[in-house]
């Protein structure tokens, strides 16, 4: 068996329709969607019909809930470029999607982990403002009382791989249209990815266990970085054109 993974759409269809060309010529068996798909100033419109057809099996991420769960005029910045071009159709899809699903038996979906939409489970913010791979024991705490063999998350945008007991696995598929970022809550930090480039992956089940293939594909970022900065989101078009958050 093999499952592409995809997270952190954040409205990018440009790097979602380079994604969905590759995974095409890859005999998958299923797709995937560990959620945060709309948030963003790309276009979440075009992104909900490339969507809207597959039917892909989709849990809800942190952003997703903010669409549907605030006040539209209270909406935050990620999350104001994206609401008017979707329709009530996608929002309502987004309002019943699941914090958690399991596909194919043994595989669980989550979006930050599988109690929370919005913590960060692989990664840890530090105080300096950076990244770093999260202690073992915050890993292995989350997935306390989860009994599946893989256990696919995303939210934190990079692309990792952590064993943990019980012959489980954890695994980032990375970000599909986020290349990075710098923001102020809960204090100044930045993700950069380095390359602007459309992540995902993809996990074969073989007789040795859930293998997972970390994928990057190249699509036009310099388009995407047009749409962000014609939308008035220099920050956003200046990581989609290199990867990098300033």
């Amino acid at each position: 068996m093999r499952i592409a993974a995809l997270a952190d759409i954040h409205s990018n269809h440009l790097a979602l329709q380079a994604v969905l060309e590759d995974i095409a010529a890859l005999n998958v068996d299923i797709t995937v969607n560990l959620g945060d798909v709309f948030s963003g100033p790309i276009d979440a419109g075009k992104t909900a019909a490339l969507l809207a057809p597959l039917k892909l099996p989709t849990v809800q991420g942190n952003h997703d809930r903010a669409l549907v769960e605030e006040d539209p005029e209270a909406l935050g910045d990620w999350e104001k470029p994206a609401y008017p071009l979707l329709r009530h159709e996608d929002l309502e899809w987004l309002r019943l999607l699941p914090l958690t699903e399991v596909v194919a038996d043994e595989v669980l979906l989550c979006h930050g982990t599988p109690e929370s939409d919005s913590r960060m489970w692989l990664e840890t913010l530090t105080p300096e403002g950076y990244f770093r791979m999260s202690d073992r024991a915050h890993i292995e705490e989350q997935a306390v009382g989860v009994d599946y063999p893989l256990i696919l998350c995303g939210h934190t945008h990079v692309q990792r791989a952590v064993s943990i007991s019980g012959g489980r696995m954890v695994v980032n598929p990375g970000s599909v249209g986020c290349h990075g970022f710098a923001y102020h809550k809960p204090w100044e930090h930045r993700l950069e990815q380095g390359a602007p480039v459309a992540c995902y992956a993809i996990l074969e089940k073989s007789s040795r266990g859930w293998q997972p293939s970390f994928r990057q594909v190249r699509y036009d970022h310099m388009a995407a970085a047009k749409l962000a900065r014609e939308r008035g989101f220099e920050g956003w078009a200046e990581v989609l054109t290199s990867g990098w958050a300033g």
